[in-house]
């Protein structure tokens, strides 16, 4: 690991070492009590993962996690995988899978509510296709909805029926629906990609992405039948969502970019609208939709398409006009994000590809993580003194690039923090 790296980490676990520490745009944040995009879960991932690797001690994880539970939780339905209980779950999982033993009466209590939960939900939705309605993006996506309880339940109870509901639920979601008289895919929805009504969106549209679109159900898909775990469908499903992806791909250099979304304007054309070179990232773009396919095709066996996944990722990477859209820093959208990510798809890639993803992290790492030790102060600095309250989190602050820039200079990610993104 190199020396910058080990200094970016440290000095920004020890900024965040305490919940009183923190910024106080972050603390004044609404969702900070709750929020694992933005709050205290979030960064309890950092001080958690520090601490299994002996780089700090683990009393500061525990504050960050008593600090989570102070306030009464949110559970059933305002809650989701990213706010409330279930957010604190998943750092309680990742603490307790270190520490056996701990915490386990709060975790058993927690998974007890997120199984009900996500039963609700499930019945929810069986029952809105039954009545041939199109989905909103917080039934189904990975922050917000089914794939995030399934991320969850993959790692917590893989055997349980109510994972293999997810699944089959996701199995049914890729298939096409009938809404007035037009054929969509099933993952339709009438809204614009923050998930209310938008005027640029008329007639709704399809999302691709993995954070809101089909690439995160593909993604869980193609983890569970790597870890053992598969319903009936589930193999053609993942073939289907990726012949979709490759359907409204456009040809970029060595490698398909794939879009962020198709419009109603575009499936009536047939074809996807001009667009500029866009950023690779995890939660749109070629990085995260990359990784999804690749994690497809090793759960299909499935070469031709792997190498075409990692060849799309090498190019979207080498691309300097869709790296000249990278602007931040961030795991969600930024070069840690993309340095995570290549980190990840180089450790499961084919020979042909594996070294040449590999070469490529040094460089992405460079764009988060300056020379030498005064600029790597000023990073830290200008992350955690934003004025949106975002600086500290894990999706778009200091707590998740210090993760991420972890895990991809050592190639690991000790207590599987990314499990919530499906990365792995």
């Amino acid at each position: 690991m190199t020396e910058q790296t080990e200094h970016l980490v440290r000095l920004i676990g020890a900024r965040l070492a305490q919940p009183g520490t923190a910024p106080a745009p972050a603390r004044a944040h609404a969702g900070w009590q709750q929020s694992l995009a933005r709050g205290i879960p979030g960064i309890a991932l950092l001080h958690i993962e520090l601490a299994a690797t002996g780089r700090a001690p683990w009393q500061h994880a525990h504050d960050w996690l008593t600090a989570a539970a102070a306030a009464p939780l949110t559970v059933g339905a305002d809650s989701h995988p990213f706010h409330g209980g279930p957010a604190l779950a998943h750092a309680l999982a990742c603490a307790t899978e270190q520490q056996p033993g701990a915490y386990h009466r709060a975790l058993h209590a927690l998974d007890e509510q997120i199984i009900i939960d996500t039963e609700r939900r499930l019945a929810a939705a069986h029952h809105r296709i039954d009545q041939r309605q199109l989905p909103e993006i917080a039934e189904y996506d990975v922050i917000r909805g089914l794939t995030g309880y399934g991320a969850y339940l993959l790692r917590r109870h893989p055997d349980t029926d109510t994972l293999h509901g997810v699944l089959d639920y996701l199995v049914r979601l890729t298939r096409p629906i009938t809404h007035d008289g037009e054929k969509l895919p099933g993952w339709w929805t009438l809204s614009g990609p923050s998930g209310r009504p938008d005027p640029h969106f008329a007639g709704g549209h399809a999302n691709a992405g993995v954070a809101h679109g089909i690439a995160g159900p593909l993604s869980l898909l193609a983890l569970a039948k790597l870890k053992g775990v598969e319903v009936y469908g589930q193999h053609n499903a993942m073939g289907d969502i990726s012949w979709w992806l490759d359907r409204w791909a456009t040809p970029r250099g060595r490698g398909p970019a794939w879009p962020y979304w198709i419009t109603r304007d575009e499936l009536r054309a047939r074809r996807p609208a001009p667009a500029g070179p866009s950023r690779p990232s995890w939660c749109y773009g070629a990085a995260g939709q990359a990784r999804a396919q690749q994690l497809a095709s090793l759960a299909r066996k499935d070469d031709v398409r792997q190498f075409r996944a990692e060849t799309a990722l090498l190019n979207a990477l080498t691309d300097s006009a869709r790296l000249a859209a990278t602007t931040d820093i961030s795991l969600c959208h930024g070069y840690a994000g993309l340095a995570h990510l290549t980190a990840r798809a180089a450790s499961d890639a084919l020979p042909d590809t594996r070294d040449q993803l590999k070469a490529l992290i040094p460089g992405l790492l460079d764009a988060v993580v300056p020379p030498d030790t005064t600029a790597v102060a000023q990073v830290a600095d200008a992350l955690l003194q934003t004025a949106d309250g975002n600086g500290a989190g894990f999706l778009d602050g200091a707590a998740g690039v210090a993760l991420a820039v972890l895990a991809a200079d050592t190639g690991q990610a000790v207590t599987r923090w990314d499990a919530c993104l499906l990365t792995a």
